[in-house]
C-alpha cells in the first residue's frame, strides 16, 4: 500500500505527544517550515490511530511514552492497518525508552531523533533543523503493510545467489549504516552463524547516548556477542563492535580497535569513512566492506577504496533501503561489486570462510 503524494503539496504531519508543553514546541518547530503542514494532534496512541484514518498524514512523529496506548503499540497497530512513516521523538536516554525506541523501530518506525529542546537553549537551533529534516527525508519513504507476527518467521527466506572469488581467509567485515538500519542490522546479525570465523565492525549514526542501549538491543536476537567497541582491544572472530558515541573507530597494523576524538566527517563521529579506509589500508583483499541504508554519501568513496584494494564490497539494494543516499553514491562510484537485499548480504557474510555455494 503507497500514498500518491503531488511533490508541490507540503508535507502532512501528525504530531503524536501527551506534553502539552512538548506538542507545542513541535507544532511551532514544524510550522516554521513552509514545505511542511501539521494536519493534526494526538496525545496518546487511541487519538493516534483514529486521526492516522481521518487525516491520512505523511510523516507522523511519535512520543514513546503517553497515557494509555503507547508509542510502541501505536507504532504496531498504525504499520498493520495504515502504514505511514513514522519518526519516534525522545526527551529520554534512559535504557528503558532506548530499548522501547528500538522495539518501536522494529515494529517499523524509520528514525529516532532528539525531542528538541526549548526556544533559548544553546542546542535548540540544531536539534529543531535536524527534526526538520529528518521528518523531510522520511516523508519520501514509501511504506507497505507490516504483519508483525509474520515478520521474523517469513520476512527473509529467498535463496541466494551471489557467486564471486572468494578470498582464501576473510579477517574482518565492515558495516556501515544510518537512517532505517537497525532493524537491517538485527535481520544480519539475526541470521549469522554462531561460529563465524571474522569478527564484525559496525558504525551505526544514531542519536547520542543511544548506543549502548541499541547494543543491548541486538543482544536480544543476535546469535553473536555486540558489544560497544573499546580503545585498544582486539577484535574476536564471531564477535560484533559498534563504534561508541563521538569516537571515530577505525583499526591499526595487527588489526587492534582504535577509537578517537578525532574531527568529524561528512559532519559525522563517527563516520563510515573513517573505519572504511582504515579497513582498507590494513586488510586489503581480507576484508568485507557493506554499506547499507542512510542518507549523505558517509563511506561511498571509502567502500571503492577497500574495493580498490580487492575486498569484497557490497551495498544495499534501493527496494529494501529506507533511505538509498549512502548505498546508492557507492553504487554510482562503481564502489559495490554486489548491490542485495539484507537477507542476501547475511547469507554471503554467513558463507565466507566456510563452503559458500548458492
Amino acid at each position: 500500500m503507497t500514498k500518491v503524494k503531488s511533490p508541490d503539496s507540503p508535507i502532512k504531519v501528525l504530531v503524536v505527544e501527551d506534553s502539552p508543553v512538548a506538542r507545542e514546541l513541535l507544532v511551532h518547530i514544524l510550522g516554521c517550515d513552509t514545505k511542511i503542514h501539521v494536519a493534526g494532534t494526538a496525545s496518546n496512541g487511541d487519538e493516534a490511530l483514529e486521526a492516522v484514518e481521518r487525516l491520512e498524514p505523511d510523516v507522523i512523529t511519535m512520543d514513546i511514552y503517553m497515557p494509555g496506548m503507547d508509542g510502541f503499540e501505536a507504532t504496531r497497530r498504525i504499520m498493520e492497518t495504515h502504514p505511514t512513516p513514522i519518526v519516534i521523538v525522545t526527551g529520554n536516554k534512559i535504557a528503558k525508552e532506548i530499548s522501547m525506541a528500538m522495539h518501536a523501530m522494529e515494529a517499523g518506525a524509520l528514525a529516532v531523533v532528539q525531542k528538541p529542546s526549548g526556544i533559548g537553549h544553546p542546542d535548540y537551533e540544531a536539534e529543531a533543523a535536524e527534526f526538520v529534516q529528518t521528518v523531510k527525508l522520511i516523508s519520501e519513504v514509501k511504506m507497505v503493510r507490516r504483519w508483525g507476527h509474520l515478520r521474523q518467521k517469513t520476512m527473509f527466506q529467498p535463496k541466494v545467489s551471489v557467486k564471486f572469488n572468494k578470498p582464501d581467509n576473510i579477517k574482518l567485515a565492515a558495516i556501515g549504516v544510518s537512517t532505517g538500519g537497525p532493524p537491517v542490522l538485527q535481520t544480519i546479525l539475526s541470521s549469522l552463524p554462531k561460529n563465524l570465523r571474522y569478527p564484525v565492525l559496525i558504525v551505526q549514526h544514531m542519536m547520542a547516548g543511544f548506543i549502548e542501549g541499541f547494543v543491548e538491543w541486538l543482544n536480544q536476537t543476535s546469535s553473536l556477542p555486540v558489544h560497544v567497541a573499546r580503545h585498544g582491544e582486539h577484535p574476536l572472530p564471531g564477535h560484533v563492535y559498534v563504534a561508541p558515541d563521538g569516537f571515530q573507530m577505525n583499526v591499526e597494523i595487527g588489526g587492534r580497535i582504535s577509537l578517537k576524538k578525532d574531527i568529524p566527517e561528512y559532519s559525522l563521529c563517527p563516520s563510515v569513512s573513517f573505519l572504511f579506509r582504515s579497513v582498507a589500508e590494513v586488510f586489503g583483499n581480507k576484508a568485507v566492506g557493506i554499506l547499507l541504508t542512510g542518507m549523505g554519501k558517509d563511506g561511498a568513496k571509502e567502500l571503492k577504496l577497500m574495493r580498490e584494494k580487492g575486498a569484497i564490497t557490497i551495498a544495499q539494494d534501493k527496494e529494501s533501503s529506507v533511505i538509498h543516499g549512502m548505498p546508492g553514491e557507492a553504487i554510482n562510484l562503481d564502489a559495490a561489486m554486489y548491490v542485495l537485499p539484507p537477507e542476501k548480504i547475511a547469507a554471503v557474510l554467513a558463507g565466507l570462510g566456510n563452503n559458500f555455494t548458492e
